[in-house]
């Protein structure tokens, strides 16, 4: 099972639960995870954290070339298409906001991806089904068929130990 780590993953770990500065064990399994091919992300995320001007984006910046990958448009296509008309649809009325905001996000790109690949996306957002006004990554996920976790899953499931 390889994990695709959606932004909020990484800037909630740093806010919250897992600072860069006493937490450091969290950030060298992500690193060590991802060096065995367990884990990587998306460039899209990788530009939103770069963004930051702050010790995550410093962090994202060290990361090796890969981490932050990026998916032929061959193979992303169809899933970027497949989103696209599922948002747009009447029968989702989501607010047109709400449309043009997910079709210029990482998010968007993060569920093709994960779907052309294989992956599990690893997200803090939770589904909304009902939602008009944003579009949320799980049920993004659940209409392409690809399946998602949020982080403290994935570590459990990962049997992950900080020391």
């Amino acid at each position: 099972m390889t994990y695709l780590l959606d932004a909020n993953v990484f800037v909630t770990a740093k806010n919250a639960h897992y600072g860069l500065d006493f937490v450091p064990g969290f950030w060298e399994w992500i690193a060590a995870n991802h060096s065995s091919g367990k884990l990587r992300s998306i460039d899209k995320v990788g530009h939103e954290l770069l963004r930051g001007h702050d010790e995550l984006a410093e962090w994202a910046k060290a990361r090796p070339s890969g981490f932050f990958a990026t998916c032929s448009p061959a193979k992303i296509t169809p899933g970027l298409i497949d989103l696209a008309k599922w948002a747009s649809s009447p029968a989702k009325s989501f607010k047109p906001s709400a449309i043009s905001e997910f079709l210029q996000s990482a998010d968007y790109y993060l569920v093709a991806h994960a779907k052309a690949e294989g992956y599990v996306v690893v997200t803090h957002e939770t589904s909304e089904p009902n939602s008009k006004k944003r579009v949320k990554i799980p049920d993004a996920c659940h209409h392409l068929g690809v399946q998602y976790i949020n982080p403290f899953n994935m570590l459990r499931t990962e049997q992950a130990r900080f020391r």
